[in-house]
């Protein structure tokens, strides 16, 4: 099927960012495509914020599904929020904020990093644009977070990959010469479709490669070709992004504090202009005086 999977990111690595900031989606996914994460600037403890993912591209062109024909985009994403933070429980989310969740389903990257939250692969045209629902940590009861600026990381991604785990190509990419010489045959593959492309080189040995169903041949039978020169089109159309923020775990103490010292402020700019008219009308009955 057409998809992108992030199970194969949870099966082969204990953590999806590694220690240069690259979120390991992207050993799969090779092409480049922006996303985009938005979160409130500073939250409370012990409440229920939205995160929003938007991973945009154009809903009118198709991709190359793993059976070489046409299918539309999924998407997939995966959200690290900082330790502490997890998605929001059902019945802590308003009706609104179901509303925009739809039927989306976040699961934790693994069963110790539930800060992790991993969603997809689901239709593009529906989820080009997800809202994550996230319930902030409360520090008065769980000590080992603080009240700080935290910085989160988004990696989304679009269409299906180009590389399997195991290094082996998907039919969503380039397929390139094995050796340079003269294509001497092409063969299509009976039931499963592709061709078998068979290259004789300049000492004579056939060199074969297999080619999926899928990309289209750029050759015919005859022609010259160069080692690691394309037979195909590069049929992908989707890519991986990255993108991060920061959020801010606010003490409410902090705030009431803040607005104690406006209304302060407020009443002794209330008291001074009062103090001032006072003043002013007993300069103004001396003078009458």
């Amino acid at each position: 099927s057409a998809n992108a999977y992030p199970i194969f990111a949870q099966q082969n690595y204990a953590k999806p960012r590694e220690a240069t900031g690259r979120i390991v989606c992207a050993n799969c996914h090779l092409a480049q495509k922006p996303v985009e994460v938005e979160v409130p600037q500073s939250v409370l403890p012990d409440t229920v914020f939205e995160a929003v993912v938007k991973i945009p591209y154009d809903q009118q062109i198709k991709q190359v599904g793993s059976n070489g024909k046409k299918a539309g985009l999924n998407v997939g994403a995966v959200l690290i929020l900082p330790e502490g933070f997890q998605v929001a429980p059902p019945e802590r989310m308003s009706e609104e904020m179901k509303a925009k969740v739809g039927k989306l389903y976040f699961s934790p990257y693994s069963a110790d990093q539930k800060n992790i939250l991993v969603v997809g692969p689901v239709p593009g045209k529906k989820y080009s644009e997800m809202t994550f629902p996230i319930l902030s940590p409360d520090p008065s009861k769980d000590k080992s977070v603080s009240y700080l600026k935290y910085p989160i990381y988004l990696g989304g991604n679009r269409g299906r990959g180009q590389l399997y785990p195991d290094g082996s190509k998907s039919n969503n990419t380039v397929y390139t010469s094995p050796a340079a010489g003269t294509i001497s045959t092409i063969s299509p593959v009976e039931g499963k479709g592709g061709y078998t492309v068979t290259i004789q080189s300049a000492s004579g040995d056939n060199v074969s490669t297999s080619i999926p169903p899928g990309p289209e041949l750029l050759v015919k039978e005859g022609d010259t070709v160069k080692a690691d020169q394309a037979l195909t089109n590069n049929p992908n159309v989707g890519g991986f992004g990255q993108a991060e923020t920061e959020v801010v775990l606010q003490n409410p103490a902090r705030i009431q504090g803040l607005l104690a010292f406006f209304v302060t402020i407020l009443l002794a700019q209330v008291f001074l202009v009062l103090k001032k008219k006072q003043f002013e009308k007993v300069q103004l009955a001396e003078m009458n005086f």
